[in-house]
This record gives C-alpha cells, sequence and structure tokens, in this order.
C-alpha cells in the first residue's frame, strides 16, 4: 500500500483547480494490484484567498467544501468529441457569416449534434467522423470552387424582330468557335434549339462546326426547351411541348438529352415546372433573374426546388447574381460572398461573355481565368460545364434546403398584363392546337384513310412556343416583334381552321355520315372530357340570332336537331329605377344603369355573392408609371391612385328578354379618347355570368382593372396554374405577401371560405390581385416603352363571375372555366351530319382527372398519348372509358 501511495506522488500527481478538475492514475493503475489514495486540500483559490479582491490579504477564516471525490473511468471518446465541437464552435464566432470556412463549421456542428444520442454512445463515432471531415481539409483546400462557363444569352427577339436574332446567333458563336480552336479547355454553354435550328437553317457550315465541337465536349447544348420560354404564362401543355421539341432537337442533333433546364432570364416561375421538367428527363435547374427582387431577397443559391406534386430538381442561382459575367475579381468575389448556402454548398457557376449579341466570351476573359485559377485569396477557378458542376453539388447535396411552391419574382408584374392582344393570340392558339388534335385523332382511330397532319401540327406548334419567348407573351419587345408574333397567331389560326376542317370531315365520313345537304341538322363538337349543356347560336342570315340549347357528350359529337326546353328558362325584368333583374334558376343577377352589379345571388340558398353597400363589375382605372421598366413593371405605389370609372354613355338596355337567354347591355366613357361597351349575359342553365367585354383604348400609363368585393372572408384565394393550382395570401402581414399586390394565375381565380365561395373566370386575362375581399382582373395597360403603341386600339374579352356553394373543386370551377375558354364548336353542313345522335370518344368516371391532351404519338404512327392530371391537388382514381377500336393501353 505504502509503495502505492508514493508512486502516485511521483509519477502521476496533478494539481486540480476548478478550471482542471481531474487527475489521471492509468499509470498507477497499471503497475499496483492495490491502490490507496490521498487528497490533500489547500484553501487557495486559483488567485490565493485575499479578502474582497485578488490582491488583498489572505482571510484565515474562509472556508471551502469538498463537493466530490470520485474514481471514473475517462471516455476518451467523448473528450475527444468535446474538442472537436468546442473547436468547431470557436471557428464559427470568430470567422463570421461571410466566411466560406465559417459557415462550413457551423453546419458540421449542427449535424454533429443531429447525429449524437446521448444513449447511445456509439452515435458519438458518426458525429466525431464529420468532424474529422472537416479538419482533414487542409489549408485552402476547402476554398469555394467556381466553374467557369462560356456563355451567351440571345434573346430570342426582344428590342430587336426575330429575323435579327439569326445573325446575332451567327456572329457570336463564330466568336466561340475560334476561342475553342485555341482554347482546347475552353467550354461554351448553348440553350434554345430554336436559335440551333435557325443556325442549322441559314449557316449550314457554322453548325457543322458546332456539331464538331460539341462532339469534343467544348460546344455544350443546353436547357432541353425549344426557347427560353416565359415561366407563368404558358399554359402547362406548351410547357410540355417546349421540353416535348427542344429534347428531341438535342438528342436528334447532339445525340443526348439535356439533363438541366437553363432559363437564366424569365420574370417568373410556375410551381408546376418541377413536375414538369422530372416528367421530361430534367433533374437540374439553373437561373438568375430572381436576384432582380425588388422587395425580398431569395434566401438561397443553391437548394432543391418542390413542385405541387412533391417533384424536386435541384436548383442554382449564380451567386454572382449575373449571367453575363467578365470573369473580373469582382465576378470571382461575388461568387463567395453572395452565396447563401455557404457550408451547406461549396460550388457555384459564372457564366461568363458578352449576351444579346455582344459576341460572348473573349479572349481577355479566358486570359483572366487563367490567371487566378489558384491564386491565394481568391476561390478556385475551374473551366467547367454544367454537368460537372451540378454533379459536384450533388456529391455534397444533404444538407440543401427545400423550398416548396411558386418562386415568384418581385418586380416584372405588369407583364401579365402587356400587349393584350399576345395574350388573346397566345391562349385561342392553345386553344385551338387543342382541339385540332384531339378531333385529328379521333379520325386516325376512326378512318383508316386520314393522314395524321404531325408535320404541319409540328409547324404550327412551334410558331406558337417561339411566341412564348420570355421577352413575346409578356409583351415587353418592340413593336416590329409585336407584329411578327401576332402575324404568326393569325397564321396558326388560319393553318389551324384548315387542319380541323379536315379532321372533321374524315372523322363523319367514317361513321357513316352523308355529305351535308340543305336541311340536314348542324353539328356540335365537345373536345373536353366531360358532357356539356349549354345555349349556342345557330349559323343563318336573320338578323335576330337563332339560339338553341343543346347537350353533347365528352370528347363527342352531337346532331343539332331542335333546342332543348330548358328546366328553367331565364327571366329578365327591368325595375322601375332602370335596374334589370336576370334569373335563371340558378343565379339571380341586378344590374344598375351604369353596368355595375348590385347582386348576384345563388337562388337555391339565397346566399348573396356581392358584398354589402359595394358593387361588383366596378372598373376602376390607376396611373401607372412605373420606376424604370415600363412594359414590364407596375408599383405598388398606382393603388394609391384608384378612380372609378362612372361616366355612362348608354345606360344599361335588355338586348335578349329571357327563354334562352337573357343580356343586357351598356357603354361608359373611361375618358375623352376611350370608352367600354359590355354586354351582360346570362344562359339557360349557365352557373355563371359572362361579360362580354368591349374596349377602345387609346390612354398613356393608365391601368384598367375590373373589381368584385366579395361577401367572402379567406385568408388566401386560390389561383389555376399548369395542370394545378396554388394559394396566394390576401393580406399583406408581412413583405413577402405584400409584394404579391399583383399575381398572375391562367383561366380563373378562386375566393371562397367554408361552404361558399366565388371564381372569377376569363378567356384572355391572366393578371390578378385578391386583396381582402376584392377579386380583382387586370385588363389593359398602356406603357410607352419600348414600344410607343402598345395596346392601342380596339379589345373584345370575356370574363365571367360564378358564386358556387361548397368547394371550387365540388362546384365544377375548374371544368366550368374550361367551357368558357373551349366553347363548343358547330361543324358547318358541308362536313356532313350524323345518322345517330350523338357519339363520344372518350369519358373518366371522376371529375378530380382532367383529360387535357389527345394526340398521335411521336414515333409510333398507330398509337396514341393521352394526358391527364390530377385537378383537386389529392390523390384519385378514375376509370377511362372510350369507343375508340383500341388494342392495347400503356401507362
Amino acid at each position: 500500500m505504502t509503495t502505492a501511495h508514493h508512486l502516485f506522488f511521483s509519477q502521476a500527481s496533478k494539481k486540480t483547480t476548478p478550471q482542471n478538475m481531474c487527475s489521471s492514475i492509468m499509470a498507477i493503475v497499471m503497475k499496483a494490484k492495490s491502490l490507496c489514495l490521498y487528497v490533500e486540500l489547500a484553501c487557495n483559490g486559483l488567485f490565493g484567498a485575499g479578502q474582497g479582491s485578488m490582491i488583498a490579504p489572505p482571510d484565515p477564516d474562509r472556508k471551502y467544501s469538498l463537493q466530490r471525490a470520485e474514481l471514473v473511468i475517462f471516455n476518451r471518446g467523448v473528450d475527444d468529441l468535446l474538442v472537436d465541437f468546442e473547436m468547431l464552435v470557436d471557428i464559427v464566432k470568430l470567422l463570421g457569416e461571410n466566411d466560406q470556412r465559417g459557415f462550413q463549421a457551423l453546419f458540421t456542428a449542427n449535424e454533429m449534434v443531429n447525429v449524437c444520442d446521448a444513449t447511445d454512445p456509439n452515435s458519438f463515432l458518426a458525429a466525431r467522423k464529420l468532424a474529422k471531415k472537416f479538419f482533414s481539409q487542409k489549408n485552402g483546400e476547402s476554398q469555394h470552387v467556381v466553374h467557369a462557363m462560356g456563355h451567351c444569352h440571345i434573346d430570342t427577339a426582344w428590342l430587336w424582330p426575330y429575323e435579327e436574332t439569326i445573325r446575332k446567333c451567327a456572329r457570336s458563336w463564330v466568336t466561340a468557335i475560334r476561342l475553342m480552336e485555341k482554347n482546347a479547355d475552353f467550354i461554351f454553354t448553348c440553350s434554345q434549339a430554336q436559335q440551333l435550328e435557325w443556325v442549322k437553317q441559314w449557316y449550314p457550315g457554322l453548325y457543322s462546326q458546332i456539331q464538331h465541337f460539341a462532339s469534343r465536349g467544348q460546344f455544350v447544348p443546353v436547357g432541353g426547351t425549344w426557347v427560353e420560354m416565359e415561366g407563368n404564362l404558358p399554359s402547362g401543355e406548351s410547357m410540355v411541348r417546349q421540353f416535348l421539341e427542344g429534347q428531341r432537337f438535342f438528342h436528334k442533333e447532339f445525340g443526348r438529352y439535356c439533363t438541366e433546364f437553363w432559363l437564366p432570364d424569365t420574370f417568373g416561375y410556375s410551381a408546376q415546372l418541377p413536375q414538369i421538367m422530372q416528367g421530361c428527363g430534367i433533374t437540374r435547374f439553373l437561373t438568375q433573374k430572381l436576384s432582380w427582387n425588388l422587395i425580398n431577397k431569395f434566401p438561397h443559391s443553391t437548394f432543391f426546388w418542390e413542385g405541387l406534386d412533391g417533384s424536386q430538381v435541384l436548383t442554382h442561382f449564380p451567386p454572382g447574381d449575373s449571367y453575363e459575367m467578365k470573369c473580373k475579381v469582382e465576378d470571382l468575389l461575388n461568387s463567395v460572398r453572395n452565396n447563401k448556402d455557404k457550408g451547406r454548398a461549396n460550388h457555384s457557376a459564372v457564366l461568363f461573355g458578352y449576351g444579346d449579341g455582344g459576341g460572348g466570351p473573349t479572349q481577355r476573359m479566358l486570359q483572366r481565368l487563367e490567371r487566378v485559377r489558384d491564386a491565394d485569396g481568391l476561390p478556385r477557378v475551374q473551366m467547367s460545364s454544367p454537368d460537372q458542376l451540378f454533379s459536384a453539388l450533388e456529391a455534397d447535396s444533404t444538407l440543401l434546403c427545400t423550398w416548396t411552391g411558386e418562386l415568384f419574382l418581385e418586380l416584372h408584374n405588369g407583364s401579365y398584363t402587356t400587349q393584350a392582344q399576345i395574350k388573346k393570340g397566345n391562349r385561342q392558339c392553345e386553344t385551338l392546337l387543342h382541339d385540332i388534335e384531339v378531333v385529328s385523332s379521333l379520325a386516325l382511330s376512326r378512318n383508316p384513310s386520314f393522314q395524321y397532319p404531325a408535320d404541319r401540327l409540328h409547324k404550327l406548334w412551334r410558331l406558337l412556343l417561339l411566341n412564348q419567348f420570355h421577352d413575346v407573351i409578356p409583351g415587353t419587345c418592340i413593336e416590329m416583334v409585336v407584329q411578327d408574333a401576332l402575324k404568326y397567331y393569325q397564321e396558326i389560326r388560319s393553318a389551324g381552321a384548315e387542319l380541323l376542317q379536315e379532321a372533321c370531315r374524315s372523322l363523319l365520313v367514317e361513321k357513316g355520315v352523308h355529305e351535308g345537304k340543305e336541311g340536314s341538322p348542324s353539328l356540335a363538337l365537345n373536345t373536353l372530357p366531360w358532357e356539356r349543356s349549354e345555349v349556342i347560336q345557330l349559323p343563318g342570315g336573320a338578323a335576330e340570332p337563332t339560339l338553341a340549347l343543346v347537350k353533347v357528350p365528352s370528347v363527342g359529337i352531337a346532331a343539332v336537331t331542335e333546342s332543348i326546353e330548358p328546366d328553367c328558362p331565364v327571366s329578365v325584368s327591368t325595375q322601375a329605377d332602370g335596374t334589370v333583374v336576370m334569373e335563371n334558376g340558378i343565379l339571380r343577377v341586378i344590374v344598375d344603369k351604369a353596368g355595375r352589379v348590385a347582386s348576384i345571388c345563388l337562388v337555391n340558398s339565397n346566399r348573396e355573392a356581392i358584398a354589402g353597400g359595394c358593387f361588383g363589375n366596378q372598373f376602376v382605372m390607376f396611373d401607372d408609371v412605373p420606376l424604370y421598366w415600363d412594359a414590364w413593371d407596375v408599383m405598388d405605389y398606382h393603388l394609391q391612385t384608384r378612380k372609378p370609372v362612372s361616366e355612362v354613355i348608354r345606360p344599361v338596355e335588355v338586348v335578349h328578354s329571357g327563354g334562352l337567354r337573357g343580356s343586357v347591355k351598356f357603354s361608359l366613357r373611361i375618358s375623352e379618347k376611350s370608352s367600354i361597351s359590355q354586354e351582360l349575359v346570362l344562359d339557360a342553365r349557365c352557373p355563371y355570368v359572362k361579360f362580354h367585354t368591349e374596349v377602345d383604348w387609346q390612354e398613356s400609363h393608365k391601368f384598367l382593372k375590373v373589381e368584385f368585393p366579395l361577401r367572402v372572408r379567406s385568408p388566401n384565394a386560390t389561383y389555376e396554374i399548369q395542370f394545378g393550382h396554388l394559394q396566394r395570401p390576401t393580406h399583406w402581414n408581412t413583405s413577402w405577401d405584400w409584394a404579391r399586390f399583383e399575381v398572375w394565375g391562367h383561366k380563373w381565380a378562386d375566393l371562397s371560405e367554408h361552404g361558399f365561395g366565388v371564381a372569377l373566370l376569363n378567356d384572355c386575362k391572366y393578371g390578378y390581385s385578391v386583396h381582402r375581399n376584392t377579386l380583382t382582373l387586370s385588363l389593359l395597360r398602356a406603357p410607352k416603352s419600348p414600344d410607343a403603341t402598345a395596346d392601342m386600339g380596339q379589345h373584345q374579352f370575356t370574363y365571367a363571375v360564378m358564386p358556387h356553394t361548397g368547394s371550387f373543386q365540388e362546384a365544377a370551377v375548374i371544368q366550368s372555366a374550361y367551357n368558357l375558354n373551349f366553347p363548343l364548336r358547330l361543324l358547318p353542313k358541308e362536313t356532313g351530319s350524323p345518322q345517330t345522335g350523338s357519339w363520344s370518344a372518350f369519358s373518366l368516371s371522376s371529375s378530380a382527372i382532367i383529360l387535357e391532351t389527345i394526340k398521335q404519338a411521336e414515333d409510333r404512327k398507330d398509337a396514341l398519348v393521352l394526358r391527364m392530371f390530377e385537378s383537386h391537388g389529392s390523390s384519385a382514381s378514375a376509370m377511362l372509358c372510350s369507343a375508340l377500336p383500341l388494342k392495347e393501353a400503356l401507362l
């Protein structure tokens, strides 16, 4: 015992203090068979025992207590873990928020805390491995890596017409090819299949060189779309076709499909894009425009973007906030400083080169990059490709955040309304191409002699997709581009009408139809997947139009032999004060002398839609003078200039006095130069009232809207988007809410509370605002640059108001909006008439499923593609029935 005691003090004695409260006796225990320990105590603090202060005389009466003295087994692993964690925390605190290494330390420490389980010592090893990975990086190895890629963003049309873009592409890409010849490691990215198609057509020699350098991996086609389209306004089917046409082009011409969607510049990003991308083979996404947000700074540079159905794509915003960098030191440092995911992502893109015909990258830019490839104090630079960038991001993506829903650009929200004729042309041509494909598919299935017009349809689709470029369909372009776009829409309408008539004739001939002759009934065509009962106007030369209520089956045709008698005819009555009351058994509508709607009431429930003391269908004007981007922007301060349009030119008068249709017409003066004429129409069996509107618009920097203050209270409104819908707040609680004072939607928007709501439908508008209980549709703007004549002239459009019980899903708001946009087509008698009353090609057992598209398959001439989507925002099952002679069905 004594020997062990002396060994302890001679070899392992250690002073213990409050700062160092343990002593190791491992050496003694290893040699001794038994052990006796003595503890010596001294009543001294770390700095003596002074009375009152450190240097005061000692206090002889000061007392201390020994609270614990015990033998423990020292856990070296836990101690090492604490040291790791301590050092990581210090690095976080001292390097600060702007240091890449500090953020890496923060996220490493956070992951260690998440991994550690105090009840499971085995988890400590996993935490230590995280720390080891961090500390094993030598000085400089954790430097941010910049992936430099040559780039030349060329707007397919903007401040120049389409034909000038062809020359811009040729000039810029020749420069890129010459740089590749001199610099074997230079990599150049190029999006937009349309531009490559133009160069192939007009500059075949240059195109051959492009294909050569593409095979070497230096000229890299990216994006997968026909053009860099606008991300909000095209329909879901149009977006699918952008990828279909683009991906097929890239695969045919360059032997590969793109895996990244490349959209550096656009005016917003629909929440449906991730699902569409995934369905088209795209798993990665690069853009930059959200750095232009006017109010809120978007919180991420690299993240997973999640769409409506949960589909995710790895998304990267180049932190340098530009797609036209010049390889200056500032560009490289900004790529590190502005990286909002420091510690989560250590790689970013630098897209360098002069865009829009400026020639793209230069030799000087490449020289700058060569000087700083691995320079102390700067991020590491490597010439790279999109695949290398995204592969590096994917390899270390476990800490990346996820953003769910739309990526809303807090700018350019006037572009939802500018150049109304372009918006109208887009919607109408999308509708026409849909109908042509439906009828052509039915004719292909029923008539062996019918040749599906695939080539002609491809041409028309490509014209439509071209006009969906992100400066064309928004209307943010010069007058020459507007004229080109309107010309292409007219070409689609003209050629499309011929294709539709040919398909109808072939379909009807197959069905044993005799040639039409005098007295034979007309035919009504329904291209939508549900039965419809609607009032239509029959052809004829009579001064008074002949109306008929017809029933047409889903995706089918019916003979119009005689009008169906409505269960409840429309009644129209004029009151003593000049107001007009119209009722169809579903709705009761009261219109005052100025065309304002004093009441829209659901007859069965007696539920009023219009807020008390207010009027619906109230036209309002605003001053519209944005800070800079005239055609693009509308600023929030325009809301302070609201002025009702109230001067009556012609008061309300009855046009149709009831039966199948009731309607009234009136006119208002907007200003000395502009006016509105409108017909309010209520048809038998129709759940909504329509507002057929004509505007003579001759304004400057004004904004025309129509308001419906509703007797509905809800914190959120719902808007149709591509293949679905989303909600946005009706309040301005936060800056993120307030920044959405003007938003976009497609065919409908809905404001509902439990059990009741009101939907606003339209046939060619995209701008909405819903603040508190007022549902507003944006109608016309009058910017003066870059097109001084934008929107001047005559406009015709229709919107509709649909009160409903239950949810908008239960009330068939979605179907009603389709009906408004896809009217029943009355086929001319010369196409023939069926011997049977009606015929249906397809029907669905669930109203939640929309059969959006029926078309011939691309590579199988004997096959049809049916594109369906779930529209209610849930899961659903349905049975699809068909009268076509089908052999097999594949999912």
